[in-house]
């Protein structure tokens, strides 16, 4: 699907000096611990109409770059060398002289849009209010020009009824939808530089190939020059023309995207390459049979799952799922995959008895949790564990972490505290942390370290079904290829069963036994993994599977022309 993007620009720009020159930047942060040196001797530029992908593990300076360039470092930051924007050195430029280099010169598309959107604003005043706030040699730009403006800025990037949803709150709208505001916010002033900070990482694979074809056409057609900070290689793969590597805040490596898959040079690069996910390789299910799913012992039995959530206000009900039916059995890895919304999330937490099904049968354990009793039920929890996907939100920050894994033990089985410190440690020890990681509090921990932390938790009742919700969504490569080795291995010693639930294919295709695609409510298709990830029979799935964009540029390049032609029919 091409976006109509109107008429941005008269044309391509320039492509002459560089848009974005770097030289030499240092970036240092003052600590009770003392001074951290995030940013080392960092030289780039960007030229204009070119995608530059910065990559790199969290740590590695890429996000502070980017802040440098818009000028967001925080006041315990110490920053030097040359930032050039239009021969304006950011660094040392006048506050007002920032404040106009910002939105008319360069923008940037914030990781999360609902933290960057003002809850309590339409989504067209917050636009409007950078456009007003710019306007150029005091020309006044009245409320409903402003409006106006906006409104044709969220029709740019592809959003179905501007003139109505211009009067939307944050919350009215999706994920998807939220992060096109952030881009039409930023696109308002039509500037020279776009600098996306994981533009796509909480987006679905349909959505994300959405907007990756939005930042493509920018670039394609009105020579808009793109930084793209993130962690997926995928997308790397499939829209920059140069991509930057970043280690612990210096550039190890610098490349055409091209040359960079196919010949990288620093051992970091190629650990950073081997340890992406890809479809097709590494399949848990390949060579299985329909024996595994159909042999075991039935642990959790689905046959026409209805769960509705009641409207309000007179409103109708919505029908999260309907009518679907599986089976998950011992030592099995169930995954289940569709788009935000498709119902993933809510059956998880339905066998975990945490919503309630309201028609169909859904067996867990052999127990019935239609109409269930919480008081019949308690004693079966002990068996199923919970992977969340934000382990920083299930962690209660006023424990610390060992006291957040013997929470379980402590509900449960009431054991001495000797007895909870020595499982404790177990735990971390299985997961891959040291012991003393007990008495740091979660915001001590990585985004990695919580996460195996989350899992330690999960584990503390050896429990028979594990359900995994998006558990490495937000996570580096490097560290998601551990904690997905990890929950392998630990899946594999234990022989627990688990539900696996991702909008990551590769991620499904690496771990799981048996696929299930849903798809509104319904599922739509369901198989051996690498059958119905290699040879899937649904449409949908057929869309599914092409949107996902793969680390390798010239095969990337491919699947997306097969996801244009399957759009088309």
């Amino acid at each position: 699907m091409t976006i109509n993007l109107g008429n941005i620009s008269d044309g391509p720009r320039d492509a002459g000096a560089p848009v974005l020159d770097i030289e030499r930047l240092k970036v240092t942060f003052a600590t009770d611990a003392g001074d951290v040196h995030a940013v080392k001797d960092v030289s780039l530029d960007v030229k204009a109409g070119e995608v530059l992908a910065i990559v790199g593990e969290s740590g590695s300076g890429k996000t502070v770059t980017a802040k440098t360039i818009l000028g967001l470092l925080p006041e315990t930051a110490t920053s030097s060398g040359t930032v050039l924007i239009k021969g304006n050195n950011v660094i040392s430029v006048s506050p007002a002289t920032l404040r106009k280099i910002r939105g008319r010169d360069v923008a940037m598309v914030f990781q999360e849009p609902s933290t960057a959107l003002n809850p309590v604003f339409t989504v067209g005043w917050q636009i409007a209010e950078g456009i007003r706030a710019h306007a150029v040699d005091g020309h006044r730009i009245s409320a409903k020009e402003a409006k106006a403006r906006a409104t044709e800025a969220l029709r740019k990037v592809g959003i179905p009824d501007p003139e109505i949803r211009v009067n939307y709150y944050p919350h009215q709208l999706s994920g998807g939808q939220k992060q096109r505001v952030v881009i039409a916010a930023a696109l308002a002033l039509n500037p020279g530089l776009i600098v996306a900070d994981e533009p796509t990482t909480a987006l679905d694979v349909t959505v994300q190939a959405e907007i990756l074809q939005l930042l493509r056409d920018l670039r394609d057609k009105y020579g808009t020059s793109i930084v793209l900070i993130t962690h997926n290689m995928g997308v790397v793969a499939d829209l920059a023309d140069r991509v930057v590597v970043m280690y612990q805040g210096d550039v190890v490596e610098e490349a055409s995207a091209r040359t960079l898959f196919a010949e990288p040079k620093q051992d970091y690069t190629k650990k950073l390459l081997a340890a992406v996910p890809h479809l097709g390789r590494d399949s848990a299910s390949e060579g299985a049979t329909a024996r595994l799913h159909q042999g075991g012992k039935v642990l959790v039995e689905a046959k026409d799952l209805t769960i509705e959530f009641p409207g309000r206000l007179g409103t109708p009900g919505f029908k999260a799922v309907n009518g679907v039916s599986f089976t998950v059995s011992e030592n099995e890895v169930f995954g289940l995959v569709g788009e935000s919304g498709s119902g993933k999330s809510t059956i998880g937490r339905a066998i975990a008895g945490l919503n309630r099904v309201t028609g169909g049968s859904l067996k867990v354990f052999g127990y019935e949790m239609l109409g269930f009793k919480e008081r019949s039920f308690k004693p079966l929890r002990k068996d199923i564990g919970f992977v969340f996907q934000d382990p920083a939100a299930s962690f209660n920050p006023h424990l610390t972490v060992g006291e957040c894994i013997a929470e379980p033990l402590l509900i449960h089985t009431h054991p001495s505290p000797e007895q909870a410190r020595l499982r404790v440690s177990q735990l971390l020890e299985s997961v891959q942390l040291p012991a003393s990681y007990a008495a740091r509090y979660p915001h001590e921990l990585s985004g990695g370290q919580r996460q195996r932390a989350s899992l330690a938790r999960s584990l503390a009742l050896n429990p028979r079904l594990l359900i995994a919700d998006e558990p490495t969504s937000a996570l580096d490569v490097s560290v998601q290829a551990k904690v997905l080795e990890l929950f392998r291995d630990i899946q594999e010693e234990y022989g627990f069963a688990a539900l696996f639930i991702s909008h990551d294919l590769a991620v499904v295709d690496m771990l799981s036994h048996w696929v299930g695609v849903l798809f509104k409510g319904r599922l739509v298709e369901q198989g051996i993994g690498s059958q119905i990830m290699g040879a899937p029979s649904q449409d949908y799935t057929k869309r599914l599977i092409a949107s996902l964009p793969v680390p390798d540029p010239e095969e990337q390049a491919l699947r997306r022309e097969a996801h244009r032609a399957l759009l088309g029919t």
